[in-house]
Protein backbone atom coordinates (compact mmCIF):
# COMPACT_ATOMS: atom_id res chain seq x y z
CA UNK A 1 0.00 0.00 0.00
CA UNK A 2 1.23 3.54 -0.96
CA UNK A 3 2.23 5.96 1.80
CA UNK A 4 -0.10 8.92 2.12
CA UNK A 5 0.97 12.10 0.36
CA UNK A 6 2.40 14.38 3.11
CA UNK A 7 0.96 17.55 3.78
CA UNK A 8 2.44 20.57 2.60
CA UNK A 9 5.23 22.29 4.42
CA UNK A 10 3.22 25.64 5.72
CA UNK A 11 5.77 29.10 5.99
CA UNK A 12 6.75 29.82 9.50
CA UNK A 13 8.76 32.73 8.42
CA UNK A 14 8.09 35.24 6.00
CA UNK A 15 10.58 37.60 5.21
CA UNK A 16 9.84 41.20 2.85
CA UNK A 17 12.88 42.76 0.84
CA UNK A 18 13.68 45.53 0.98
CA UNK A 19 16.20 48.59 2.01
CA UNK A 20 16.10 50.84 5.25
CA UNK A 21 15.73 53.92 6.16
CA UNK A 22 13.44 56.46 5.14
CA UNK A 23 14.76 57.96 1.70
CA UNK A 24 13.11 54.19 1.09
CA UNK A 25 9.68 53.98 1.84
CA UNK A 26 7.66 53.21 -0.95
CA UNK A 27 9.94 52.85 -3.44
CA UNK A 28 9.39 49.68 -6.07
CA UNK A 29 12.62 48.26 -4.23
CA UNK A 30 10.80 47.49 -1.02
CA UNK A 31 7.21 46.60 -2.29
CA UNK A 32 8.22 43.71 0.16
CA UNK A 33 8.43 45.67 3.38
CA UNK A 34 5.25 47.46 2.04
CA UNK A 35 3.46 43.76 2.15
CA UNK A 36 4.81 42.67 5.50
CA UNK A 37 3.90 45.42 7.39
CA UNK A 38 0.14 45.03 5.81
CA UNK A 39 0.13 41.51 6.68
CA UNK A 40 1.63 42.36 10.59
CA UNK A 41 -1.10 44.91 10.57
CA UNK A 42 -3.73 42.29 9.69
CA UNK A 43 -2.75 39.75 11.66
CA UNK A 44 -2.11 42.05 14.65
CA UNK A 45 2.00 41.11 14.86
CA UNK A 46 3.69 44.05 16.29
CA UNK A 47 7.54 44.31 14.55
CA UNK A 48 10.33 46.08 16.66
CA UNK A 49 14.26 45.94 16.18
CA UNK A 50 16.23 43.21 17.09
CA UNK A 51 19.76 43.17 16.53
CA UNK A 52 20.13 39.14 16.89
CA UNK A 53 17.87 38.81 13.02
CA UNK A 54 19.52 42.22 12.07
CA UNK A 55 16.34 43.28 11.00
CA UNK A 56 12.34 44.13 12.56
CA UNK A 57 11.01 41.09 13.45
CA UNK A 58 8.06 40.14 15.34
CA UNK A 59 6.16 36.61 15.81
CA UNK A 60 2.66 35.59 16.28
CA UNK A 61 0.74 32.15 15.97
CA UNK A 62 -0.60 31.17 12.63
CA UNK A 63 -4.31 29.64 12.21
CA UNK A 64 -3.00 26.06 12.84
CA UNK A 65 -1.34 27.31 16.20
CA UNK A 66 2.55 27.50 14.47
CA UNK A 67 4.92 29.56 15.03
CA UNK A 68 4.68 32.11 12.79
CA UNK A 69 7.86 34.80 12.31
CA UNK A 70 7.78 38.26 10.19
CA UNK A 71 10.84 39.53 9.14
CA UNK A 72 12.13 42.81 7.55
CA UNK A 73 16.08 42.93 7.29
CA UNK A 74 18.14 46.20 8.16
CA UNK A 75 21.30 44.54 6.17
CA UNK A 76 20.05 46.53 2.64
CA UNK A 77 19.10 44.07 -0.23
CA UNK A 78 21.86 42.37 -1.33
CA UNK A 79 22.80 40.96 2.09
CA UNK A 80 19.14 39.67 2.95
CA UNK A 81 19.78 36.56 3.28
CA UNK A 82 22.46 37.31 6.39
CA UNK A 83 19.50 38.32 8.06
CA UNK A 84 16.78 35.42 7.03
CA UNK A 85 19.75 32.54 8.03
CA UNK A 86 20.05 33.96 11.69
CA UNK A 87 16.42 33.49 12.08
CA UNK A 88 16.96 30.02 10.46
CA UNK A 89 19.48 29.08 13.16
CA UNK A 90 17.54 30.54 15.96
CA UNK A 91 14.96 28.68 15.29
CA UNK A 92 15.88 25.76 13.92
CA UNK A 93 14.11 26.08 10.87
CA UNK A 94 14.47 24.47 7.64
CA UNK A 95 15.21 26.56 4.16
CA UNK A 96 11.47 25.55 3.13
CA UNK A 97 9.79 27.00 5.57
CA UNK A 98 10.95 30.52 4.17
CA UNK A 99 8.47 32.48 1.92
CA UNK A 100 10.22 35.41 0.81
CA UNK A 101 8.37 38.44 -0.62
CA UNK A 102 9.69 40.87 -2.95
CA UNK A 103 9.85 43.14 -6.31
CA UNK A 104 10.15 41.47 -9.72
CA UNK A 105 11.20 43.90 -13.19
CA UNK A 106 9.40 40.61 -15.27
CA UNK A 107 5.94 41.43 -14.13
CA UNK A 108 4.18 44.35 -14.87
CA UNK A 109 2.46 46.55 -11.99
CA UNK A 110 -0.49 44.79 -10.87
CA UNK A 111 0.66 41.30 -11.10
CA UNK A 112 1.88 39.00 -8.25
CA UNK A 113 2.87 35.71 -8.84
CA UNK A 114 3.90 32.57 -6.48
CA UNK A 115 6.49 29.89 -7.22
CA UNK A 116 7.72 27.16 -4.94
CA UNK A 117 11.65 27.36 -5.81
CA UNK A 118 13.22 29.10 -8.79
CA UNK A 119 16.73 31.11 -9.72
CA UNK A 120 17.08 34.73 -8.03
CA UNK A 121 16.44 36.67 -11.27
CA UNK A 122 18.85 38.82 -11.24
CA UNK A 123 17.83 39.89 -7.96
CA UNK A 124 20.45 40.99 -5.42
CA UNK A 125 18.33 40.34 -2.40
CA UNK A 126 17.09 36.76 -3.60
CA UNK A 127 20.91 36.12 -4.83
CA UNK A 128 21.60 36.76 -0.93
CA UNK A 129 19.30 34.15 0.22
CA UNK A 130 20.02 31.69 -2.44
CA UNK A 131 23.34 32.04 -1.37
CA UNK A 132 23.21 31.83 2.71
CA UNK A 133 20.23 29.03 2.64
CA UNK A 134 22.33 26.97 -0.01
CA UNK A 135 19.02 26.22 -1.81
CA UNK A 136 16.88 27.97 -3.97
CA UNK A 137 14.16 25.58 -3.15
CA UNK A 138 11.73 28.20 -1.02
CA UNK A 139 8.67 29.63 -2.12
CA UNK A 140 8.34 32.67 -2.96
CA UNK A 141 5.60 35.73 -3.85
CA UNK A 142 6.97 38.10 -6.56
CA UNK A 143 5.06 41.83 -7.16
CA UNK A 144 5.42 43.09 -9.99
CA UNK A 145 7.21 46.25 -10.59
CA UNK A 146 7.30 46.81 -14.64
CA UNK A 147 10.80 46.67 -16.02
CA UNK A 148 13.04 49.37 -16.98
CA UNK A 149 16.00 50.21 -19.35
CA UNK A 150 18.68 47.28 -19.49
CA UNK A 151 21.34 49.61 -18.67
CA UNK A 152 22.84 49.54 -15.36
CA UNK A 153 22.20 53.21 -14.36
CA UNK A 154 18.10 52.94 -15.36
CA UNK A 155 17.93 50.06 -13.82
CA UNK A 156 18.88 51.17 -10.03
CA UNK A 157 17.07 54.79 -10.89
CA UNK A 158 13.99 52.27 -11.38
CA UNK A 159 13.77 50.15 -8.71
CA UNK A 160 15.07 52.84 -6.02
CA UNK A 161 12.24 55.59 -7.60
CA UNK A 162 8.58 55.91 -6.51
CA UNK A 163 5.59 54.78 -8.53
CA UNK A 164 4.05 56.92 -11.36
CA UNK A 165 0.68 58.31 -9.83
CA UNK A 166 -1.42 55.81 -11.47
CA UNK A 167 1.11 52.55 -10.64
CA UNK A 168 0.80 54.04 -7.21
CA UNK A 169 -2.79 53.35 -7.25
CA UNK A 170 -3.01 50.18 -8.66
CA UNK A 171 0.07 49.36 -6.22
CA UNK A 172 -2.04 50.43 -3.22
CA UNK A 173 -4.62 47.62 -4.49
CA UNK A 174 -2.02 44.81 -5.33
CA UNK A 175 -0.47 45.06 -1.82
CA UNK A 176 -4.03 43.73 0.15
CA UNK A 177 -4.26 40.67 -2.45
CA UNK A 178 -0.53 40.28 -1.96
CA UNK A 179 -1.38 39.97 2.23
CA UNK A 180 -4.75 37.64 1.24
CA UNK A 181 -2.76 35.18 -1.03
CA UNK A 182 0.27 35.33 2.23
CA UNK A 183 -2.99 34.31 4.15
CA UNK A 184 -3.76 31.28 1.88
CA UNK A 185 -0.30 30.19 1.67
CA UNK A 186 -0.39 30.07 5.72
CA UNK A 187 -3.60 28.14 6.24
CA UNK A 188 -3.85 25.70 2.81
CA UNK A 189 -0.35 25.63 1.49
CA UNK A 190 1.39 27.61 -1.76
CA UNK A 191 0.56 25.64 -4.20
CA UNK A 192 -3.48 26.21 -3.38
CA UNK A 193 -2.24 30.21 -3.12
CA UNK A 194 -0.79 29.35 -6.62
CA UNK A 195 -3.54 27.72 -7.91
CA UNK A 196 -5.32 30.99 -6.54
CA UNK A 197 -3.76 34.45 -7.31
CA UNK A 198 -1.31 33.64 -10.21
CA UNK A 199 -2.84 35.51 -13.27
CA UNK A 200 -5.30 37.53 -10.82
CA UNK A 201 -6.37 40.83 -12.76
CA UNK A 202 -6.12 43.25 -10.21
CA UNK A 203 -8.65 45.91 -10.77
CA UNK A 204 -8.99 49.70 -9.52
Amino acid sequence: MSEAASPPELPQLIVGLGNPGVKYDRTRHNVGFEVIDAFAQRWQISLSENRRFQGFAGEGRSASGERLILLKPTTYMNRSGRAVRAVLDWYKLSPGAVLAVYDDMDLPVGKLRLRLSGSAGGHNGMKSLIAHLSTQDFPRLRLGIGSADERDRAVIAHVLGKFAPAERKLMDAVVPTAVDALDCSLRQGVQQAMNRYNGREIEV
